[in-house]
């Protein structure tokens, strides 16, 4: 009979919990988001959630201890910043190789931008990787200390309100509040925030939500605790309600209870993305193969050629195959054209003038998706004879011009290459396994494949019908020598 009364009791004061919560959200829906949290729901939402963060927390390396104020400053901005439009299980491998490699602001700050890049290689947005280097050179320069407040870190370059506020209350302890999409989307549940997350005057008020929730003791624990409730329980498409531990203080939850038109989920808003824009771009992989001197002494003179981006813009100071932004969907021929001038212009590459052609295969095409880009790849393999192999293509060139490198296949393959440039690398590797056995057949044999390949083609009925009934073949180069057989 006691229990029966005390599980009566519990529920009674649900209820009055859930009606108390139902009769306050009603009154801020009435109001904009300028209506702050009351003293009572913010101890409240304190208290709820760093309980829950103690028990719950994920075991993270950047969030080891660490006594070293210097160090623990450092840890906390790699591991923000790579943790930027980026999974958390994805950034771990990355941060303990960044760490063991460059395990203070001070080793950072010596290293080239090629080896960041290479290590960053894969995260995307490269930017961010860059921004850290320049980062710590500048504060190295001035100095040698890092910043201790939210105003001072905010003038060192890539770090902005998010990422200051990150490091001042994580790493520095200051009470200060951080905001990214997580926190947006916790915020505006609490809330019933039906605002464009967007928009910047928006922004703006959730910061001061945030700055109101902050705990002053703990307010690097608080604010990890708020993104991690928004990453782990608190999700887009699929919250946990159920396992919240301020859903009392919910009023996105309370609605949904006593109106069935309203879900969880429709806070916040959803902002419709901007349209990608499609580009596209002809990709040639040029391998340098010696001359016949360089064959009969087996030296190895081999190579594939890389050219630096810019230094700003889209993959600022990242290697890459030659490659020519095209107007839209063009054909083989013009894309070939492109980039025999390309070569021309920066490497003085002329196929049956300054070299000679191997091989040129068209391998494939593929669609690289970046967050406002989507580019289409026509991949091309040109495998060039060039006198005195790469040391030949040294002697042609001004590396002032396009900076360029010649690099064999175990160097390319271990390189810190972006994903898209790794790809196209792989269809290239696929296509040469699938197609050549020994690029290195007397003239001879040279033709005869050719033939053969001719045959094929004909056998497979890829044929065109010409005037008169003539038969057309595909054009082929092979080994340098380029066929087309007409049957009549």
């Amino acid at each position: 009979m006691v229990v029966n009364k005390k599980k009566k009791k519990t529920a009674t004061a649900a209820v009055a919990n859930q009606t108390k919560t139902l009769r306050r959200c009603d009154q801020s829906s009435e109001q904009d988001i300028e209506d702050l949290f009351s003293q009572d729901e913010t101890q409240k939402i304190r208290a709820s959630l760093l309980k829950w963060y103690g028990l719950n927390r994920r075991d993270l390396p950047w969030r080891e201890h660490e006594d070293d104020v210097e160090v623990r400053v450092y840890r906390v901005w790699v591991s923000e910043v790579m943790l930027q439009q980026t999974r958390v299980q994805a950034v771990i491998h990355y941060f303990n190789r960044w760490m063991s490699k460059w395990p203070t602001i001070h080793s950072l700050a010596q290293a080239s931008l090629e080896e960041v890049n290479e290590m960053w290689a894969g995260l995307g947005y490269y930017r961010r990787a860059r921004f850290l280097l320049e980062g710590a050179r500048k504060i190295v320069a001035e100095g040698d200390q890092f910043p201790k407040t939210v105003s001072q870190l905010r003038k060192i370059p890539g770090i902005g309100d998010y990422t200051a506020g990150a490091i001042a209350s994580i790493a520095l302890k200051e009470a200060v509040p951080v905001v990214d999409g997580n926190v947006i989307r916790v915020t505006a549940r609490l809330k019933t925030i039906s605002a464009n997350p967007k928009d910047s005057l928006t922004v703006k008020k959730f910061w001061k939500l945030a700055a109101q929730l902050v705990d002053p003791l703990q307010p690097g624990d608080f604010n990890q605790a708020l993104m991690e409730l928004g990453a782990t329980v608190c999700t887009p498409s699929s919250p946990s309600c159920g396992t919240c531990p301020v859903s009392d203080q919910c009023c996105a939850l309370s609605v949904s209870r006593h109106d069935s038109s309203v879900v969880v989920t429709d806070y916040p808003i959803k902002v419709v993305k901007a349209k990608q824009r499609h580009e596209f771009s002809a990709v040639c992989v040029v391998e340098i193969v010696g001359d016949e001197e360089s064959l009969k002494r087996h030296q190895i003179n081999n190579g594939f050629l890389l050219v630096k981006r810019p230094d700003e813009g889209l993959l600022a100071g990242l290697w890459e195959f030659p490659s020519v932004s095209l107007a839209g969907e063009v054909d083989l021929l013009p894309r070939r054209k492109a980039i025999d001038q390309y070569l021309k212009k920066y490497f003085t590459l002329q196929p049956r003038k300054t070299c000679d052609i191997v091989s040129r295969e068209h391998v494939g095409e593929y669609v690289h998706v970046f967050s406002h880009i989507r580019l289409k790849m026509y991949v091309e393999l040109l495998i060039l004879r060039v006198e005195g192999g790469i040391n030949g293509l040294v002697s042609k060139r001004d590396k002032d011009i396009v900076p360029w490198k010649c690099v064999d296949a175990e160097v390319l393959s271990n390189m810190g290459l972006t994903s898209g440039v790794k790809k196209v690398y792989t269809m290239v590797q696929k296509f040469k396994r699938e197609n050549f056995s020994d690029l290195n057949l007397d003239c001879k044999k040279r033709k005869r494949r050719a033939m053969n390949n001719m045959e094929i083609l004909c056998e497979s009925g890829q044929t065109t019908i010409g005037a008169g009934g003539s038969v057309h073949l595909p054009e082929r180069t092979v080994d340098g020598v380029t066929y087309m057989a007409i049957l009549v």
